[in-house]
């Protein structure tokens, strides 16, 4: 069966994902059996596998609506927002992210290395990420607020490093305070800044914490 009676294939899908995050986050992905999804979702084995080939496909799946969540909530509270000050904000919630669902990009990460079928998607999704990423940069350079002599790639593959070591390195293993770490970021984005605006920016938000 394809779907729960009375329940469209798409909500089947989404119940899917939702229960896939959870219970990837929680067991990992060795210690996930595609039967402990479908029992979480509601569905029958042979549901899941009407919407997804395999395990690690579905892991990719899960991770790449689970991001896609998270940036449509930051661009729809203020669509007015600049570029920089929204990179701003999540670079201040990475530190105290606690999030499990958050944890999935490692199992992810992990599983890839050693199995082929979540190797090939998860190359995709990290491909997607960036490349998301370097249209913010983009658009962001076009409208004077980057340098537009710096590398979109980059600045993409510094953001990911950060977000990825977010949650290798949660608050209880190190802990730095909101008010120092803003500053740095703020500093940090200031250097993005065109030449000769850097200064001016950073400045004042460095001395407030970056506080809007």
């Amino acid at each position: 069966m394809g779907r729960i009676a009375g329940v469209t294939a798409a909500e089947t899908r989404e119940r899917l994902l939702r229960a896939a995050a959870d219970v990837f986050a929680e067991r990992g992905y060795d210690g996930t059996r595609v039967a402990d999804i479908a029992a979480a979702a509601g569905v029958s084995n042979g549901a899941l596998y009407a919407h997804f080939g395999s395990k690690g496909e579905l892991m990719v799946a899960a991770l790449r609506a689970h991001g896609r969540r998270l940036l449509a909530e930051l661009v729809a509270a203020d669509p007015e927002r600049s570029i920089t000050e929204s990179l701003l904000i999540i670079g201040r919630w990475l530190p105290r992210r606690r999030d499990a669902r958050g944890h999935l990009v490692v199992e992810a990460l992990v599983a890839a290395r050693r199995d082929a079928e979540v190797a090939r998607p998860m190359h995709d999704y990290m491909g997607e990420r960036a490349g998301v990423l370097e249209e913010l940069v983009r658009a962001a350079q076009a409208g004077g607020e980057m340098d537009g002599a710096l590398s979109p790639n980059a600045i993409a593959h510094f953001c990911l490093l950060l977000a990825m070591g977010s949650v290798l390195v949660p608050p209880e293993m190190h802990g730095v305070g909101d008010e120092e770490w803003s500053a740095l970021l703020t500093r940090v984005v200031a250097a993005f800044a065109p030449a000769g605006a850097a200064a001016g920016q950073a400045g004042p938000a460095a001395r407030t914490g970056g506080t809007r």
